[in-house]
């Protein structure tokens, strides 16, 4: 991105991967050398709760690390739409999960990215990389990290599962592949 400093909301219910593919972009962003930050929020319970996180990937200083009004926001269910709909900043970017919220009034001062990415996960046979999925969506249309850093992050995250990993990297260019239409 040509900005020096972008800044993230994730959000969703617990165990649908906000705070996952929030700690991926930044690490992606540390290992690109930038200056990052990750706060992970959540609900009463974690696992059907609500979580978010803000993530700040900048190439200098960060100032505060709080993302009270994101450049970027990604939203995986209806809640969080209500929830974050008003603090993108004009001229950001909403990506939102389809699958999960129906047409929801909109703004005219902010790009609405609409991607059923249940239904995508689904069609690979493994709905809880719907998150991945949107991280893709969102890295080919507003990278803020090089392409080989994030996937490499995503491998390393899999930790000791290739399976995970390589179901990981389908779901990434499954979202890269489906923003191409958009």
């Amino acid at each position: 991105m040509s900005s020096a400093m972008t800044s993230y909301k994730f959000a969703g219910f617990g165990g649908q991967g906000v705070l996952f593919i929030g700690k991926v972009l930044a690490q992606a962003g540390m290992i690109g050398k930038q200056q990052v930050t990750w706060i992970p929020a959540y609900g009463p319970e974690m696992r059907g709760g609500t979580a978010n996180c803000s993530v700040i990937i900048s190439n200098k200083r960060i100032g505060s690390p709080t993302v009270g009004k994101p450049d970027i926001a990604l939203v995986m269910n209806e809640a969080s739409y209500h929830k974050f709909i008003d603090s993108v900043v004009p001229g950001g970017t909403l990506y939102v999960n389809s699958s999960l919220v129906q047409e929801l009034p909109g703004r005219e001062d902010i790009r609405i990215v609409r991607v059923p990415v249940n239904d995508i996960a689904h069609e690979m046979g493994e709905e809880k990389v719907a998150n991945i999925v949107m991280l893709g969506v969102m890295q080919a249309i507003t990278p803020s990290v090089p392409d080989d850093i994030l996937e490499n992050v995503l491998m390393e995250l899999a930790g000791k599962k290739p399976a995970l990993a390589v179901l990981n990297m389908r779901a990434l260019n499954a979202g890269k592949e489906y923003a191409k239409n958009l």
